[in-house]
């Protein structure tokens, strides 16, 4: 395994994507989109966690980061305080994650997802990043989130409702450099 200790951050899968290999160097594959995009929309209506499939909007109230690649979604929300009803305030959430045919590993999206949402909030909030995992609802595996785990979050335990909480602290988020997405260009109509 790659890796080199900082700041007393152990070494662990997933962190080479974070030091520059392979993920860090690559040239970036999530175009940023709109919370309404129909075709993340398409994606979003798959993914387990959806409250309301069809409907326009499919992101939770708040600043958010949509993310799309064929065959992939990404969502980080940036609630506001009166929305927060987790224990991990201050925390960015990936409220949505789905990787259905991109043809790469998810834990590099995962990567690049992050490196994409600190190019739009360059400063990780207090907590890190925070996803929730239904271990019911995913493919059955040894470790619930375990695309999350080999990108660096740690377990830090379950909600109330039972869900698997995965955290990247902030420490470890400032070793993931800041990329920008690709950006969707307008279609004007010409008449």
């Amino acid at each position: 395994m790659l890796g080199v200790r900082r700041e007393g951050l152990q070494p662990r899968a997933g962190v080479h994507a974070m030091q520059g290999d392979r993920v860090g160097a690559a040239a970036m594959n999530w175009t940023e989109t709109t919370r309404a995009d129909p075709d993340a929309r398409a994606i979003a209506d798959r993914h387990y966690n959806r409250q309301k499939v069809g409907a326009k909007q499919f992101v939770p109230p708040g600043r958010c980061l949509v993310l799309r690649m064929r065959g992939a979604l990404w969502i980080t929300s940036w609630p506001f305080a009166e929305f927060v009803h987790h224990a991990w305030p201050g925390a960015w959430v990936c409220s949505a994650f789905r990787n259905e045919s991109s043809g790469m590993l998810s834990s590099h999206l995962i990567i690049d997802a992050i490196a994409a949402t600190r190019a739009t909030w360059p400063d990780p909030l207090e907590h890190g990043m925070i996803t929730f995992v239904d271990a019911d609802e995913v493919k059955r595996k040894r470790d619930p989130g375990r695309c999350f785990l080999r990108a660096g979050f740690e377990n830090t335990g379950w909600t109330k409702g039972g869900l698997v909480a995965l955290q990247m602290p902030a420490a470890r988020l400032k070793y993931i450099p800041p990329r920008e997405p690709l950006r969707t260009q307008l279609r004007l109509a010409v008449w």
